[in-house]
């Protein structure tokens, strides 16, 4: 049982680091700004 919990935990733990590795590891001045859209 104390398996299970662990292996449980450490998923749970895996899932919300790549979380928020996704969240915070972006361009630091956030999405880029363009000056004049290009129109196609």
């Amino acid at each position: 049982m104390t398996l299970i919990i662990l292996e449980a935990l450490g998923a749970g733990l895996l899932l919300v680091g790549i979380v928020w590795w996704t969240m915070f590891s972006g361009r630091r001045g956030g999405e880029r700004v363009e000056d004049e859209p290009e129109d196609r």
